[in-house]
């Protein structure tokens, strides 16, 4: 990939990208630097990214594998410093009422349901596609898949803003 072909990649791609980790992690500024970190590292690679060789699913995968790294560092140091409780990293307000509920709820489920969800719904991947991204198996990501959005429905339902009737706003 050349320089101009990267640079367009870039363009057309962080946004996208950084929502994408956003709906992962759940904390804006987390994901804006964890995609600028793997485009860093794309750009040591790029002379072997091929156009064609789904580069955004290279820097995506990348990125939450350095999402999850930050976590584990972060889980470690508090564990270290005596502290048996995770602190809440202060969140950025996403643009509508609703997206706060959707991204409150995904950060409720467990992290291998929450990354097949997005993956598959919002980065619109197949199930097998999320398979080799994850490195889990065709039928664990069907099973998370399955679990997840029970999970998520039932705290969609519990988190859904209502009207004084108590039916829900339209």
């Amino acid at each position: 990939m050349t320089p101009q072909e990267f640079d367009a990649f870039y363009a057309a791609s962080f946004s996208r990208l950084t929502g994408q980790l956003y709906a992962i992690t759940g904390n804006w500024s987390e994901a804006q630097d964890v995609v600028q970190e793997a485009f860093i590292r794309a750009w040591d690679r790029r002379r072997t990214l091929d156009p064609d060789d789904a580069p955004e699913a290279w820097i995506r995968t990348t990125a939450r594998r350095l999402a999850h790294s930050r976590w584990r560092r972060l889980a470690r140091g508090l564990h270290l410093a005596g502290r048996h409780h995770r602190q809440e990293p202060p969140t950025v307000e996403p643009p509508t009422e609703e997206h706060l509920v959707l991204v409150t709820a995904l950060r409720d489920l467990p992290e291998a349901q929450r990354s097949a969800l997005v993956l598959h719904h919002m980065c619109d991947l197949s199930v097998e596609q999320v398979a080799v991204e994850t490195g889990a198996s065709v039928s664990a990501v069907k099973s998370r898949l399955a679990r997840g959005r029970t999970a998520l429905a039932t705290r969609l339902a519990d988190q859904a803003p209502t009207s004084e009737e108590g039916k829900l706003r339209v």
